[in-house]
């Protein structure tokens, strides 16, 4: 209650308050400078991943954009390649092309400017990724345009050549066509001369084609050939013979009808012993003749008419298709050609089954009469046919092929005769000449008599 005292307890607790005060605030200062250190701290690091990610994404770009750069000089490489000039071809085309070559070097040289340097500053911009890929398509651009001139180039060497091969086949065909004026021909209607003469001379050609394709080596020209010389050989040997056999019919064979038979001999007998030939000869022939099946090509909407006439067997040159009755003697000597081959064995070859008999041409037979009738071309091959294995089937097939005949009169030959003009009717008139005459007009036991053929007695002893 003492004044004095109270005014001393007062001033004694006033300095404690003042000493109590004072460590509080240093301790808070403590802590605080220490939460500072550690935000500081911590912001430093997030600093610091902060830049190490836009580094490492920096870095990614870089690498992406050199990949990109690489890959388009990779491709300007490749490209180059094609550009470079061929001396051989360039000669044969007459054609020159070092440009091309020139501008794609320095093209190349551009775009290895780019990545080398670059590489130096260390990774490429996009500017200069830019600038690159306009370059690689300027390459691009170049290769095309170098390619369309070497193809039309091309073009204009091949139908020279053409020009040229063509006018050398003419020259050949004229000199060939000298030569057999100039030789005597014998094999006429000679009868001893024909049966002694002909035989030996097709079994002497027999003989060489057969040891040919044997393997047997041949002289020609002076030099001796073998098909084993080369690995594929005997397929073009089989490829060359068989295309010789359809063109001996659509050309000697249309012009001598009786020729047929002889070479069907030799023909039967090589087929006999290389049955490839034999594929290839039908391959050779329903492509010239597709009649031979049968198969009548029909029109299809946007087909060019030249291409479609080469489809029905014409020739066709400059846009110009052959005369119609080259046409059908081409066709007639090829059908007389198949038709002599189905009936006919080589007398000196084994005694196994023919290997395409007389089945096929009653097939041909069959179908070509189950088909629609072409104006000039059914009657004309259908005469023929028969006119040269008639015989053979009627002998076969007996009462079938008689009933076949009898279809052919009285049902076919009307539909042939709705769609023949009067300008047409030669080919319908032979044709109705040897149904009616030689063949149907003959009564009783008498239909089974043989139609006379050129082959009855050809290799008679």
């Amino acid at each position: 209650e003492c004044p004095g005292c109270r005014s001393l307890v007062t001033s004694a607790c006033g300095e404690r308050a003042d000493v109590t005060l004072s460590k509080r605030q240093r301790s808070i200062r403590f802590h605080c400078s220490s939460h500072l250190q550690l935000l500081s701290l911590r912001l430093r690091e997030a600093e610091q991943q902060r830049q190490q990610e836009l580094e490492r994404v920096r870095q990614e770009e870089g690498r992406e954009r050199m990949r990109r750069l690489c890959s388009l000089q990779q491709e300007a490489l490749q490209l180059i390649q094609q550009i470079e000039v061929d001396y051989k071809q360039q000669g044969s085309l007459r054609l020159d092309l070092s440009a091309y070559s020139d501008r794609g070097n320095q093209i190349c040289g551009i775009l290895s400017n780019i990545v080398r340097s670059s590489s130096e500053s260390g990774f490429p911009s996009q500017e200069d990724v830019s600038m690159g890929e306009r370059s690689l398509q300027e390459m691009r651009a170049l290769v095309s345009s170098m390619q369309r001139e070497a193809a039309a180039a091309e073009e204009k060497r091949k139908a020279e050549e053409a020009a040229a091969a063509k006018v050398k086949q003419r020259q050949a065909e004229m000199q060939q066509q000298q030569d057999k004026a100039q030789t005597p021909v014998q094999m006429q209607d000679k009868g001893q001369a024909r049966k002694e003469g002909i035989p030996s001379l097709l079994r002497e050609i027999f003989e060489k084609l057969n040891s040919f394709l044997l393997g047997k080596q041949m002289t020609s020209s002076g030099q001796k050939v073998s098909v084993t010389q080369h690995p594929q050989g005997m397929e073009f040997a089989c490829y060359r013979l068989a295309e010789k056999f359809v063109k001996q019919g659509e050309e000697e064979v249309a012009s001598h009808h009786k020729a047929a038979f002889h070479i069907a001999a030799v023909a039967s007998g090589i087929w006999e012993a290389h049955p490839r030939v034999g594929e290839l000869f039908l391959a050779h022939l329903h492509k010239k003749c597709p009649y031979a099946v049968p198969f009548y090509p029909a029109y299809k909407e946007g087909t060019p008419f030249e291409e479609y006439q080469r489809l029905l067997g014409y020739r066709v040159e400059d846009s110009v298709a052959e005369q119609q009755d080259i046409f059908l003697k081409r066709m007639s000597g090829m059908i007389r050609l198949y038709a002599a081959i189905i009936q006919i064995r080589w007398p000196f070859g084994t005694q196994q089954s023919h290997p395409h008999g007389l089945n096929h041409g009653w097939t041909w037979m069959a179908q070509t009469l189950n088909m629609e009738p072409l104006v000039d071309v059914t009657a004309t091959l259908l005469f023929d046919f028969l006119e040269v294995c008639g015989n053979a089937l009627l002998k076969q097939y007996q009462g079938q092929f008689w009933k076949m005949l009898r279809l052919l009169k009285d049902e076919y030959l009307p539909r042939i005769e709705r769609i023949t003009s009067d300008a047409q009717m030669g080919s319908l008139t032979r044709l109705k000449f040897l149904l009616e005459v030689r063949i149907l007009n003959i009564q009783g036991t008498d239909h089974m008599k043989k139609l006379k053929s050129p082959i009855s007695h050809f290799f008679a002893s």
